[in-house]
């Protein structure tokens, strides 16, 4: 295969060009103007990857709830873990840390006895609740086909395994 092509997903054999990287952010030693595959199956495979890093953050199930239970108002830790059915404090507790590492979570501790933490989303936090609402939005529209899809594989797998 020539460089810079990467094999189309699902089409064996069949190539595309690269495209140009700007940023230089998609792996180490790429360079900016650089070729880049943007190919989703790359992310799991390059080391460092940013995108894939944030990624995994922002589409952990806890990270999924936290964010959209901190769209609708500030709330403290004991709050957030009565509202996240599953989650144990020390999960919690992580989840909050990285989040507010990366820029989507605020916390806010108050100066009074016992002391109190309040946590909220950043406006950039706020962008990616939008889009998790997106995806929401989207499953809700298609949650009957998805539903129907997956009796009809139930059906076939059943089906091949009496054969």
């Amino acid at each position: 295969m020539e460089e810079g092509t990467s094999k189309s997903p699902g089409h064996p054999g069949v190539t595309r060009p690269a495209e140009p990287c700007d940023d230089g952010a998609h792996g180490p030693g790429t360079a900016p103007g650089a070729e880049c595959d943007y190919d989703a199956r790359q992310w799991d495979v390059r080391e460092g990857c940013e995108v894939r890093q944030i990624l995994d953050r922002v589409a952990d199930k806890w990270s999924l709830l936290v964010i959209a239970l901190l769209d609708r108002r500030t709330l403290r830790f004991t709050e957030l873990r009565r509202e996240v059915d599953g989650i144990s404090q020390r999960m919690l507790t992580v989840t909050l840390r990285q989040l507010e590492r990366d820029g989507l979570v605020r916390r806010t501790v108050h100066a009074v006895v016992p002391p109190r933490v309040d946590y909220e989303l950043t406006p950039l936090g706020a962008t990616l609740h939008d889009t998790i609402q997106a995806l929401v939005t989207w499953t809700e529209e298609h949650q009957e086909e998805i539903a129907g899809a997956r009796a009809a594989y139930d059906r076939r797998e059943r089906d091949q395994g009496e054969g």
